[in-house]
């Protein structure tokens, strides 16, 4: 099959033990960002199997009613920037194993780290000894704190999980269903969203994003937040009011931020906004960025286009895609 990867940055999957999954096959990958219509059908022409890094680049109607030979589009987890109903009128069959069982590590790990550097202000210190000087700022500790974990599911236990092992004190708030495992778990719930925003010293955001997710932290919510509170969010920058962030830590509540996703991703704009705070904490959505999660993610991603060569595709979230082709 002619294989297609987009969004590779660091040409990375061809040092993965899983990509001699694909030996035999015809693959060509690509390690820059491409949106534009035009030129992402002139790369896809000839593409039978699409792999795609996460929700990296938007796959629109306007692009697959101008790829013939596109068959199926391999991924793993949530797909709100693939048009499923275009797919499945044009036979495209998209396979995404949703990883049910599973957290993913690595967001876990960053989201720590992120808690971690914020607190003690970490960027702000290594950069006044790079420019010669010596302490520049007074860091808070997490021992005792209230550590805010907003959506109990397989990412938001594992940092609750963390938060216990620094002494701090978990609060969660979800939907009821998960609200009540964090309580059979043993943590608190708060008794409304209101005293959830008001109590926690971090908050940090663990949800998916669709329709009834999206804006869900709204300014009122942060408008309750402490001075100074953190707000984290490695899930989806949706999930706050768009632009509401910045306005938010201008106001003063919550008094920092430490942010992994963004509305339009790549961010390479060095005067972007948050870049220019000095209380907010950027990294460029790097939470699942490991060799370990990728070895994990793109083996699956390589099982799917196997098994829909083998004439048993898995994972499909369109099956009428199947008698369409």
């Amino acid at each position: 099959m002619k294989i297609t990867i987009l969004d590779d940055y660091h040409d990375t999957l061809r040092t993965l033990p899983c990509f001699k999954m694909l030996e035999g096959h015809d693959v060509t990958i690509w390690n820059d960002h491409v949106q534009d219509v035009d030129a992402l059908a002139k790369r896809l022409a000839d593409t039978e199997a699409l792999v795609l890094f996460r929700e990296r680049t938007k796959i629109r109607t306007p692009l697959l009613e101008r790829l013939p030979k596109l068959k199926l589009i391999s991924q793993r987890s949530v797909f709100p920037h693939i048009d499923i109903d275009t797919c499945t009128r044009l036979g495209v069959i998209v396979s995404s194993n949703q990883h049910a069982g599973q957290p993913s590590y690595g967001t876990s790990e960053l989201t720590w780290t992120l808690i971690l550097g914020a607190m003690r202000r970490l960027p702000q210190q290594v950069a006044s000894m790079k420019a010669g000087k010596w302490q520049s700022d007074l860091g808070s500790s997490l021992h005792d704190k209230t550590l805010g974990i907003y959506g109990y599911g397989r990412i938001g236990k594992v940092v609750a999980s963390y938060g216990v092992a620094f002494k701090m004190n978990i609060l969660v708030w979800a939907r009821e269903e998960s609200r009540a495992r964090a309580r059979a778990d043993g943590y608190e719930t708060a008794a409304s969203k209101e005293e959830f925003f008001e109590r926690c010293d971090v908050l940090s955001l663990h949800m998916r994003l669709y329709e009834p997710t999206r804006g869900i932290v709204k300014a009122a919510d942060r408008a309750r937040m402490k001075p100074t509170a953190l707000l984290v969010n490695t899930s989806r920058a949706p999930l706050i009011e768009k632009g509401a962030l910045e306005a938010a830590l201008r106001a003063g509540r919550p008094g920092f931020a430490a942010v992994d996703v963004y509305e339009d991703e790549p961010v390479t704009d060095p005067d972007y906004p948050l870049l220019k705070m000095d209380n907010v904490l950027c990294t460029p959505h790097i939470g699942y960025v490991t060799r370990d999660e990728y070895q994990i993610q793109f083996s699956d991603i390589f099982g799917q286009i196997l098994a829909y060569q083998a004439g048993k595709p898995v994972n499909v979230v369109n099956p009428d895609a199947l008698k369409r082709r």
